[in-house]
């Protein structure tokens, strides 16, 4: 079940540093690949300078599709403002991209909670100098609200700690069955090509990891395993005070990731909006995903006392928080018809379950020192119907 090595192509800066670690220290596993394909400071896909994110980029997020995605939230976020006490709140979002979310929440908040917008602290936590000069510059007119800061910086905040598609672009361990046995993948050299090849599993977190998740892929299954999600989630729950944790990504409950049926894994390439499973070509300039475990981050985060507060498809969190009704009123607004069907079908995309963001995008909301309230976004489907027909 390996993966093709890359066609002969000019080795750039990162294959050949790839190369050069590779041999000094006779492979690599794959979440070390996995991190200096990303994260390597000069050569790494979400440190270097280029355009990552929409039409000119490599993918879309839900953010990048319409301003009504942080609209939404800002919805959720106040009520959580108001569950707090209504005093100052601190929403810190990590790996924000080039700024859209953020944004579009900011103006969200300003146009209709003016009182929070006065209250609201908005720090950004962001490893990339290039997306740092990216979101000062589309944040601009927000700037009194805004911090960049480390995530260690936020112990003993108060407020909500969001992320949207952060976890999934964290490095995980290649594994696969053969024979009975788990095997881990390592990236190695086939003559001066970079390819990868099977070896015992030896790594000691791993096996943990596999032994606390109570996970056992079957014969011929490749998984992976993200032990950064785990690690960052219970380090958020001991920073948090009180208040909330927002995590927006694409992934499963564990029992659906890892099932059977789920042969080759979930991990994912994306360059130029084509898809591919091939990790090895493109070094550097392709974003590499798996998605996420949520049952993982969920136990972990209850290690930390956060609680789950709210578990469900991006499109049921969305609709919870108003979209059928935002919708509507965008369309009234819109007294081109071509417009209006187009407006229509972009705003879709973010609940539709086949071929948009709605089903396989989750919503996992955490909660410590709060309680259990129910969320706007709990709201039934019958009084979504019944607000939409103008009887709620």
């Amino acid at each position: 079940m390996s993966m093709s090595p890359a066609a002969s192509a000019p080795a750039s800066s990162l294959e050949a540093l790839l190369r050069d670690r590779i041999r000094q220290f006779q492979g690599l596993d794959f979440a070390t690949f996995m991190e200096l394909c990303l994260y390597h400071p000069e050569f790494g896909y979400y440190m270097a300078p280029r355009e990552r994110i929409g039409k000119q980029g490599d993918f879309f997020t839900s953010s990048s599709v319409h301003a009504l995605f942080g609209g939404l939230i800002a919805r959720q976020l106040h009520e959580m403002w108001q569950l707090l006490g209504g005093g100052p709140f601190t929403l810190a979002e990590q790996g924000a991209g080039e700024g859209h979310l953020a944004k579009d929440v900011l103006d969200a908040v300003a146009e209709q909670f003016p009182a929070f917008y006065q209250n609201l602290r908005y720090a950004l936590v962001e490893i990339s100098p290039d997306n740092r000069q990216r979101q000062q510059a589309v944040l601009t007119e927000h700037a009194a609200r805004l911090s960049w800061c480390e995530l260690e910086e936020l112990a003993g905040m108060e407020g909500c700690v969001l992320s949207n598609e952060l976890l999934d672009a964290f490095p995980v361990h290649l594994l696969e069955k053969q024979e009975g046995e788990l095997k881990e993948v390592f990236v190695t050299l086939r003559g001066e090509t970079i390819s990868e090849e099977l070896r015992p599993l030896t790594n000691p977190a791993v096996l943990e990891y596999l032994q606390s998740q109570q996970l056992q892929p079957v014969e011929g299954n490749r998984i992976e395993v993200n032990l950064a999600a785990p690690a960052w989630i219970a380090q958020v729950g001991g920073l948090l005070k009180r208040g909330f944790v927002l995590t927006i990504d694409y992934g499963y409950p564990a029992a659906e990731l890892y099932a059977p049926f789920r042969r080759n894994g979930s991990l994912m390439c994306f360059h130029r909006h084509s898809s591919s499973d091939n990790p090895y070509q493109r070094f550097g300039e392709q974003d590499i995903t798996a998605h996420v475990d949520f049952t993982a981050v969920e136990r972990c985060g209850q290690a930390a006392d956060l609680e789950r507060l709210y578990f469900g498809e991006q499109y049921r969190f969305l609709m919870g928080l108003g979209f059928v009704e935002a919708l509507m009123e965008l369309q009234a607004r819109e007294t081109d018809e071509r417009k209006a069907q187009a407006l229509r079908m972009t705003l879709k995309t973010l609940i539709l379950p086949d071929g948009g963001m709605g089903e396989t995008f989750k919503v996992l909301i955490q909660g410590k020192g709060v309680g259990r309230p129910t969320l706007l976004c709990q709201r039934s489907m019958a009084d979504i119907a019944r607000t939409a027909a103008g009887l709620g």
